[in-house]
């Protein structure tokens, strides 16, 4: 089954709002196993839309739109979808309740424009909104299927993963199933190098690899008449990417982060860890706490940014300061052995960096970053050179820290032996 997604909305055109409903709907559909060739953005305009189905159903026998189902008049998309269909619109009475009682609860009165919202394309089929005033609608005519959403995320998301992937399943003549080994500490090309010869002798499963900030996330997925037969395919793969890769990988669930494996593996060996942050300014401990049951391991986090707070909060001399610098190897080890011994934790990890976009020298660059993670005594530290804008070297230095942290864990407490795999 071909697919494709038309984008509707001249905010995604001019930038002001980021498409964040393709990528969901494209990793979604990758899950499933339905191949997504195309991708096409339009704004609120009734002609170029047109002109855009048209193509599309020439293409795919599944097209997917977002945006365009609002009660504004340039909100288009159903009633261009109707005119090009043939199909005149028709109103929806179980959408003109759910549109009456949305407004009900909250106090409010809708206005006339808020009942275009409940006309339909005759003989579609509607997907209740709980979120919004839009119903999805499901148009299956002349061999296609067209699939229309609301544009909010907060509405798109929800409708997707709770009704219109079901649809999609039940009109599929085989099951999919898929199954991610997510990996630290190696780089995306390393990974992609270890396993060309499986992805290059890929059949059913199939491989993907998919880059995320400081992770690399391999999709094994299969192909069956049922789950069951699928699940077979996939396990032998993934058994042995688990081979190949060993103690790098961290999850094979989808519900699992990194920052979950870390705070389960510090459960385990009954351990516990704080921090000491200062161009990532609490990200690190933000990303620890937003596991539920975090509070049993994490103690607490010091936000260092200054060069008075390093000496006050976590005893970092003021001549390691002076001679090697805020931005170093000594201040990042003399961060963590500090931080460990205020809070009386057994780890600490320390960041400690140049986020830019301003502070780079010659000798000491934007994306400079140092982390350290003491650990029994001991304290590694290791230097980064990231690169990317202000954000992005933090979220990166983030995902570094969270990674040094497992691995000194399992070097020191689990016995594991890391080879030599390039970051």
């Amino acid at each position: 089954m071909t697919s494709e997604i038309i984008s509707v909305g001249t905010e995604l055109l001019l930038g002001t709002i980021i498409n964040t409903d393709a990528a969901a709907l494209g990793e979604r559909l990758a899950a499933l196993g339905i191949s997504c060739y195309r991708q096409t953005v339009v704004g609120d305009n009734e002609e170029r839309l047109t002109e855009a189905l048209n193509d599309a159903l020439k293409r795919s026998e599944l097209i997917f739109l977002s945006g365009g189902l609002g009660p504004t008049e340039d909100d288009l998309t159903k009633e261009t979808v109707a005119k090009v269909m043939g199909l005149r619109l028709v109103e929806d009475e179980g959408s003109r309740h759910a549109i009456d009682e949305f407004f009900k609860k909250r106090g409010r009165k809708p206005t006339d424009n808020n009942w275009k919202q409940a006309l339909i394309p005759e003989g579609a089929i509607v997907i209740e909104n709980p979120e919004g005033t839009a119903p999805g609608i499901i148009v299956e005519k002349d061999g296609h299927r067209l699939i229309l959403m609301p544009g909010p995320p907060n509405e798109f998301v929800p409708m997707l993963d709770n009704k219109v992937t079901p649809y999609l399943k039940s009109i599929s003549d085989s099951v999919i199933y898929s199954q991610n080994v997510k990996i630290c500490g190696v780089g995306e090309s390393a990974v992609e190098a270890a396993i060309t010869d499986m992805i290059d002798n890929q059949d059913n499963p199939t491989i993907a690899t998919y880059a995320k900030t400081g992770e690399v996330h391999i999709r094994v997925t299969a192909k069956a008449g049922d789950e069951k037969a699928a699940k077979k395919l996939v396990k032998p793969v993934t058994k042995e990417l688990k081979r190949r890769f060993g103690v790098y990988v961290y999850a094979t669930e989808d519900d699992i982060t990194l920052e979950q494996s870390i705070i389960d593996l510090l459960k385990v060996n009954r351990l516990t860890v704080t921090t000491a942050e200062s161009c990532t300014g609490g990200l690190v401990a933000s990303r620890l706490i937003s596991v539920p049951g975090a509070s049993d391991t994490y103690k607490c986090g010091f936000v260092t940014y200054s060069n008075k707070s390093k000496r006050k909060f976590l005893g970092v001399r003021g001549s390691t300061l002076d001679k090697y610098g805020a931005v170093s190897a000594k201040t990042a080890a003399a961060m963590a052995k500090g931080a460990a011994a205020a809070a009386k934790s057994d780890i600490a990890v320390s960041v400690t960096g140049i986020a830019g976009p301003d502070g780079g020298t010659d000798k000491k660059p934007v994306g400079l970053v140092y982390i350290g993670c003491y650990v029994n005594g001991k304290c590694e530290v290791k230097e980064y050179k990231f690169s990317g804008n202000r954000n992005k070297v933090r979220e990166s230095a983030t995902a570094a820290a969270l990674t040094l942290l497992r691995r000194s864990v399992l070097e020191d407490f689990s016995r594991k032996e890391f080879k030599d795999l390039a970051e």
